[in-house]
């Protein structure tokens, strides 16, 4: 869309820039955050004290220049909501929501929590589970469900199904992942955390098995996560060779993309 196409419809093109850009800023300090914090525990172990406190320090700037961003954004997105009287859509959603109807009634339920997830994770983690991440990483069954976990450890990976408990956004049926440079998708077509139901899932490694805990490779969860619910990831199953990436594979540099959404350090 042109600038001028753009000013037509009262969209300042400057404004619809911020809304592609400020999500990427905190997604790119969380990644900083996150490999800051990996460092600290490293240079914690060696005794490098001074060290230490400078990273801690750098964190806590990181955060609070995020908390910054993040007003930023709310207030650039309620200044474009006033600007508009209504907010555009893509064609193809147009056409989508003119064809559904409702066909019968929402039916509410109650989901029960069978134990919890302990990470190092309490402000940022990863956005898929990273195998060879550092720390505690724990699935701690309720004892009532303990034999449940009968023979579990004769599996590799296991599925794991949470409750992601800290979402504060409103959830949007159209979304933009941050890393994406404004492309849209469907909420059904992403991993956005930000679902009609905040279920999540992740496959992990079992590295053993005490009692009613279950140790695991690296979790893309915040400590303290709701358990819901664990499955055994089974061979030929649950792999499927012709897999694709869907739209990911008409993103330019998908690859560079891919290691944001994974998580995992590069050098550009």
């Amino acid at each position: 869309m042109t600038r001028q196409s753009n000013n037509q419809k009262g969209v300042d093109p400057t404004i619809e820039k911020l809304k592609i850009l400020m999500p990427y800023w905190i997604s790119h300090n969380n990644q900083h955050i996150r490999d800051n914090e990996k460092w600290l525990r490293k240079i914690e172990n060696i005794g490098l004290k001074d060290v230490a406190c400078e990273l801690k320090e750098a964190n806590r700037i990181l955060k609070e220049a995020n908390k910054h961003i993040e007003l930023a954004s709310k207030k650039v997105e309620e200044n474009s909501i006033s600007r508009l009287k209504k907010v555009p859509e893509t064609e193809k959603v147009q056409k989508i929501s003119k064809k559904v109807k409702q066909t019968k009634e929402t039916i509410s339920f109650e989901l029960k929590q069978i134990g919890v997830i302990r990470t190092p994770y309490t402000d940022n983690a990863p956005y898929q589970p990273v195998e060879e991440d550092e720390g505690d990483f724990r699935i701690v069954v309720d004892p009532q469900y303990i034999n449940g976990v009968y023979k579990l450890d004769e599996f590799r990976y296991i599925y794991v199904v949470y409750y992601i408990h800290r979402i504060k956004q409103e959830c949007s049926m159209i979304i933009s992942p941050p890393w994406t440079g404004g492309l849209k998708a469907g909420v059904f077509a992403s991993r956005s955390p930000v679902r009609p139901n905040c279920v999540g899932l992740s496959i992990v490694r079992i590295k053993g098995i005490k009692n009613n805990e279950i140790l695991t490779s690296g979790l893309d969860v915040f400590d303290g996560t709701p358990l819901l619910d664990i499955k055994p990831y089974i061979k030929d199953l649950d792999t499927k060779s012709d897999a694709n990436y869907g739209w990911l594979e008409k993103m330019d540099d998908h690859k560079h993309l891919l290691l944001h959404i994974k998580g995992l350090p590069h050098d550009y």
